[in-house]
């Protein structure tokens, strides 16, 4: 992977941000932090010159951003599985199971979905934002299983992330809550900050945070909690976890949005929960080399399939 620079134009009338968050919004593939830093070594200039990343850009200005030969990435690669459901040079889009981390972090530096892609793709990886690694342009909680894209050039990376930012992707899961909806389908529209007082929880905050939309349908009634189908609009943290909490129906085996509600529910059924419920079922993107939408579906894994059993046999 080459240096390579890129020109940004500024062509609205009016902009209300700082250089930092403008330029995140054009590039969303490439941290805050890793904007601010790259300003700060001259990395990312306008109209020539070095600015701060608190400057405001103007109509009329030139940015142009130098991004830097990538550095190897301080992980090792492992051999781990991969379901992958489509692949080719730019782009692999994967079946993600159950339990796997997506990227390193205190507590889990190896044995993550990095880790492996490190290992499958040999050194074919982006290195947007000075570091080479796989494109991780979207995450599921380690918990939630099924369809993930990753971007393996720099290219479609960019692209990518420009979909997820600007909402141009569609995704798709199917999910149990606890307890029955009121409603066969509905919508959820309220947005999600982090806790005031729990680090690690999200929380819908009264008109704070960030805007947050969920669409549902119900599919099936089951032994007191129902399957259902969510579309995320948006994609905030834990959104699915968070939203369902927030109407009374948390996913069932979620221990921090609803334990007392998935204990509630193993102790009339008798089926313990193994995990958060929650699966990406369906991904649609249109690819960023060729334009050409495309879709993937992630077939429903075996501990839904026996949930499934299990709560239907329960309902009995």
């Amino acid at each position: 992977m080459s240096e390579r620079s890129e020109t940004v134009f500024v062509t609205d009338l009016y902009v209300n941000q700082r250089l930092d968050t403008f330029l995140r919004s054009r590039f969303a593939a490439v941290s805050r932090e890793t904007i601010r830093r790259l300003i700060d070594q001259g990395e990312i200039r306008v109209d020539g010159g070095t600015v701060k990343p608190s400057h405001r850009p103007v109509y009329g200005e030139r940015i142009d951003v130098h991004w830097p030969e990538p550095k190897s990435l301080n992980v090792k690669p492992e051999e781990i599985p991969l379901d992958i459901l489509y692949e080719d040079d730019g782009l692999l889009v994967l079946n993600k199971t159950a339990g796997l981390v997506v990227h390193p972090a205190a507590g889990h530096e190896e044995h993550t979905l990095v880790n492996a892609l490190l290992h499958y793709c040999r050194g074919r990886l982006s290195g947007i934002g000075g570091v080479a690694r796989p494109g991780i342009v979207h995450r599921l909680d380690k918990e939630t299983s099924g369809c993930l894209v990753v971007a393996k050039s720099d290219a479609a990376h960019l692209g990518l992330s420009k979909q997820f930012a600007e909402r141009q992707t569609e995704k798709v899961y199917e999910a149990i809550v606890c307890g029955h909806l009121r409603k066969p389908e509905g919508e959820i529209r309220a947005a999600i900050a982090r806790h005031p007082s729990h680090r690690k929880r999200m929380a819908v905050t009264g008109g704070k945070g960030r805007e947050a939309w969920t669409t549902y349908r119900l599919l099936g009634r089951l032994r007191d909690c129902d399957h259902v189908e969510a579309e995320l609009h948006t994609g905030r943290t834990h959104q699915l976890r968070v939203h369902f909490q927030h109407v009374g129906h948390p996913l069932a085996g979620d221990s921090l949005y609803g334990s007392r509600q998935t204990q509630r529910l193993e102790a009339q059924t008798g089926y313990v929960v193994p995990r958060v419920m929650l699966h990406a079922r369906t991904l649609k993107f249109s690819h960023p080399d060729t334009g050409q939408r495309m879709t993937f579906n992630a077939p429903l894994p075996d501990d839904f399939l026996a949930a499934f059993q299990a709560l239907q046999d329960a309902a009995r």
